[in-house]
């Protein structure tokens, strides 16, 4: 059985290396279902495969640069599904409905709709594990 190919992966938050490693697959939550050599991240799942097991993440918006040697990931937040706090996640998500439902900027309504579906990637990983 031929070695599977491995690439050097990093995920990175202003606050925290949350991943740096070798991994052999990287799914992201990319704005337009594909990626090419710099791809912008929506917020969503992130899924990893380093030592033959899957490792998951809830990401925020953000940038990916894909190498062929490696992969580098920067978003504004990473969080394993066993971090996440329930309450406050279903706190957030009811705070950017309500703010949906009101008159906003484009700027309010493009970041409330950023938190919502932050907020419901949150509860959608916590819910599995």
């Amino acid at each position: 059985m031929a070695e599977e190919r491995q690439f050097h992966l990093e995920i990175v938050t202003p606050d925290r290396q949350f991943f740096i490693g070798e991994a052999q697959e990287l799914t992201v939550p990319a704005i337009d279902g594909s990626l090419g050599v710099l791809a912008a991240l929506e917020p969503g799942e992130l899924r990893s495969r380093a030592g033959g097991e899957w490792h998951e993440a809830v990401v925020s918006q953000g940038l990916a640069e894909i190498m062929p040697d490696r992969v580098m990931v920067l978003v504004f937040s990473a969080e394993r599904p066993e971090e996440i706090d329930w309450a406050r996640a279903e706190a957030a998500k009811e705070r950017a409905e309500e703010r949906l439902r009101q008159k906003l900027s484009m700027r309010d309504y493009y970041n409330s709709k950023a938190a919502l579906a932050r907020a419901l990637a949150r509860l959608k990983a916590a819910k599995r594990h």
